[in-house]
């Protein structure tokens, strides 16, 4: 079965890379994780986006790492949706294990900051296509 969030507000690149972390896992680890994750207390590793980013003594294997709080929480929403569909098709949501998972660039949405002497600068809110697709183990 799967789930999908449509345009939803969080950075694509921390997406891909929470997205990255939590494929393969069960749901009930993946929804440990995620909170884990807003509670800052388990950092994401960033395998890919890793220029400039600290590292964490928590990580094995892979240094740079963040706590991306805001895509845990609109992730967490979207694994509430997986875990709802499975139940609606009468599957077992304790041996249900995420096959894939990935992070797509949506719209950007245009908006503009007020400047000193009239002017503006520009700035835009890049949104998210998130799926997840999930099978029994």
């Amino acid at each position: 079965m799967r789930s999908s969030g449509r345009e939803v507000d969080c950075s694509p690149k921390a997406a891909r890379e929470v997205c990255e972390a939590i494929k393969g896992k069960t749901l009930p680890n993946a929804r440990s994780f995620l909170e884990d994750v807003a509670s800052m207390k388990i950092p994401v590793a960033f395998r890919r986006y890793k220029l400039k980013v600290g590292h964490k003594s928590q990580l094995q294997g892979f240094p740079s790492g963040r706590f991306p709080q805001k895509t845990a929480k609109e992730i967490l929403g979207v694994l509430d949706n997986l875990e709802a569909n499975a139940e609606f098709k009468g599957l077992d949501a304790e041996k249900i294990k995420i096959i894939h998972a990935v992070a797509h660039r949506g719209r950007k949405i245009k908006g503009y900051t007020p400047r000193a002497h009239g002017r503006s600068s520009p700035s835009l809110n890049t949104l998210t296509h998130i799926e997840l697709v999930a099978g029994e183990a």
